[in-house]
């Protein structure tokens, strides 16, 4: 029986391999009678066009970011440890409202206008927003009530778990603007319009390089407010993002209107669906980084500089993956709605294959010659070490992350995440196994390492074979 399985998994991949090389079929229409480039445009050409922009933008967020940590330095230890215990929080909101119940609205938005259903991809976004308030009102609750013993658990103490309670209240006290914007542009992506959220994330970007360090600071005679100025800025910034996109989708001009519709369960469904179960597949993500800093701490303050070092440059690889991952939901959404489901395997294709290479190019390259990383931020050698030894293990690897995490967000597009779930539970298991080995002085950090590198090589066979075994023509 495994042989036949392994035999019917290697036909499929072949046979949408090949397919993936053949011509366009012809052009669909939509209901206006124009053909619509979602499901005729070269594939390649179109995924990049589709990409590029947010890839763009989400490095520059990263730049905004660096920049805080940056001004935030300025103020002292103190400071910068609030600001640390904060960080884990939001990127766990973030990934669930771009990754998890974003990816759920742009493939439910896709799907509506790749049939020809105008006005529900419209109630999609209004059900959306309903979302947005109800997520950022529960994130908001649960952080205010839960943060200071949480960041008690984490290690804050005196001064700096004072301002990170402080920084963390003001920040998440606006939880409900940046989950309505997030969602909004989500819904954008998934008609196909990647313009209006990257020039929107441009805009938040350039107000957060220029306010931040007046809030923080103190700069032109502001109150100097410290770290609780960075969660100022950024509230004022995801506000600015609220009311530029409403404008917008509200203006005659817009492709996909913002207005009332009567709430519907299925509707709901069709973004939860999906978006629930990427939840849990980003928090897995989240607790997984987690898992392993909390691993390289079990050594000594060395270990974690060198990780941390070299596990920066995995996240500047987010972009890039969220970029062509949020194509794929657009694409393979846009298809599967029209009933085109060649169409759309063949897209989750090539955005795999070229996500993967491009990315296993680069680990490599790390692999070989990780000094040309490390050295640009530490000198000390037991930093370098332990930061070459990550990039030699990790680097290998970082096709088949790409390959994981390329079909998963193929897998929103066709409401298949099932498998990428199961994937994401392995490498979870993987860094969980990993770190609590280490605790119990069973394991060394290079064989840390390698348990983790190959969980990312399991979850991505196994993303490969559900993706292969999967029939995504059925309802």
């Amino acid at each position: 029986m495994p042989a036949k399985g392994g035999h019917l998994m290697t036909t499929s991949l072949t046979a949408d391999a090949a397919r993936a090389l053949e011509p366009a079929p012809l052009p669909a229409k939509v209901n206006s009678g124009v053909a619509n480039p979602l499901l005729h445009a070269p594939l390649l050409p179109l995924l990049i066009r589709l990409a590029v922009p947010t890839v763009a933008v989400m490095l520059m967020q990263t730049v905004l970011s660096v920049a805080e940590t940056y001004f935030v330095s300025g103020l002292g230890v103190d400071a910068i440890a609030a600001a640390s215990l904060v960080v884990p929080v939001m990127l766990l909101m973030t990934m669930v409202s771009n990754g998890g119940v974003g990816g759920g609205v742009s493939s439910a938005v896709a799907r509506a206008l790749g049939g020809g259903r105008q006005d529900e991809a419209e109630s999609l976004v209004w059900h959306s927003v309903v979302i947005a308030i109800i997520a950022g009102g529960l994130f908001a609750l649960a952080v205010i009530a839960a943060g200071p013993m949480l960041y008690r658990e984490l290690g804050g103490t005196g001064a700096s778990l004072q301002q990170a309670i402080r920084y963390s209240d003001i920040l998440f006290g606006g939880a409900v603007l940046f989950w309505i914007p997030t969602l909004l542009q989500s819904a954008l992506r998934g008609a196909g319009n990647v313009r209006t959220p990257a020039l929107i994330m441009l805009g938040g970007v350039g107000v957060g390089l220029i306010i931040s360090p007046v809030l923080i600071l103190g700069w032109l005679g502001f109150p100097r407010m410290g770290v609780a100025g960075a969660g100022v800025a950024q509230v004022l910034c995801s506000a600015g993002s609220l009311v530029a996109i409403v404008a917008s989708m509200r203006s005659a001009g817009s492709r996909l209107r913002l207005r009332r519709h009567p709430l519907r369960r299925d509707h709901f469904g069709a973004i939860l669906g999906v978006g629930l179960l990427s939840t849990l597949n980003a928090a897995m993500t989240t607790l997984s980084i987690a898992a392993i800093t909390a691993a390289a701490g079990a050594f000594n303050v060395s270990t974690i500089a060198g990780y941390g070092i070299a596990s920066r440059l995995e996240m500047l690889l987010v972009p890039v993956m969220f970029g062509f991952g949020t194509a794929a939901v657009t694409v393979v959404g846009t298809c599967i709605g029209a009933g085109d489901v060649v169409r759309a395997r063949r897209a989750a294709l090539v955005n795999a294959l070229f996500v993967a290479g491009l990315l296993e190019v680069l680990g490599l390259g790390v692999a070989f010659f990780p000094g040309l990383w490390m050295s640009h931020f530490a000198s000390d050698p037991d930093v370098l070490a332990v930061g070459e030894q990550y990039l030699r293990v990790m680097g290998p690897v970082f096709g088949f992350i790409a390959v994981a995490l390329s079909l998963y967000f193929a897998g929103q597009g066709a409401r298949r995440v099932g498998w990428p779930l199961a994937a994401g539970v392995l490498r979870f298991a993987c860094a969980l196994s990993a770190a609590a080995l280490v605790f119990a002085g069973r394991l060394s950090l290079e064989s840390a390492f390698l348990l983790v590198a190959g969980g990312a090589i399991v979850g991505a066979a196994v993303t490969v074979w559900g993706f292969a075994r999967g029939d995504w023509g059925r309802r």
